[in-house]
């Protein structure tokens, strides 16, 4: 018996991915020779990562359970808490090469520790989308709604 996934928004059309998007491999595993290939990471942050997972925030967390977890997102797979090089990135899809940041309060007073963990990503090849923790907790289906157009503007770029 086949069972049906859930979608946080059933009124939104499925996004449809086309050209290297469809069928390349997983980016930071390394398959076939494409994608970004290994990243590295300081080993150093492994134990805050893995306690960021246990207790992540209340925004990580609704983010996480309600629309990226277990492909929800329209198949494409998250991780959490992912080390990128010096850094932990909230969520991360190997395949789009996305990182997707929850800020807090705190960050408001951390603009160029941001930029600057931006621009890292950003060497490797990586796209950064930032909302904050107002946005996921008390406007959802507008994250959702912006993250879809994000990431068709990024299948566009990305197939062209």
């Amino acid at each position: 018996m086949k069972v049906e996934k859930p979608t946080p928004n059933p009124s939104q059309p499925p996004l449809v991915r086309g050209g290297a998007c469809a069928t390349s491999p997983s980016p930071d595993k390394g398959r076939d020779g494409e994608g970004l290939g290994f990243i590295p990471y300081n080993k150093k942050l492994i134990p805050l990562a893995r306690e960021n997972r246990k207790n992540p925030t209340a925004a990580e967390s609704q983010m996480w359970n309600k629309v990226l977890r277990m492909r929800h997102f329209v198949d494409y797979k998250f991780s959490r808490q992912k080390l990128i090089g010096n850094y932990i990135a909230d969520f991360y899809c190997a395949e789009l090469h996305l990182v997707i940041e929850i800020d807090g309060d705190s960050h408001a007073e951390a603009i160029a520790y941001d930029a600057s963990r931006t621009n890292a990503m950003a060497d490797l090849g990586i796209t950064v989308i930032r909302y904050t923790n107002a946005d996921v907790l008390k406007n959802l289906s507008g994250v959702y709604d912006d993250l879809m157009s994000r990431i068709a503007a990024l299948n566009d770029c990305l197939t062209q």
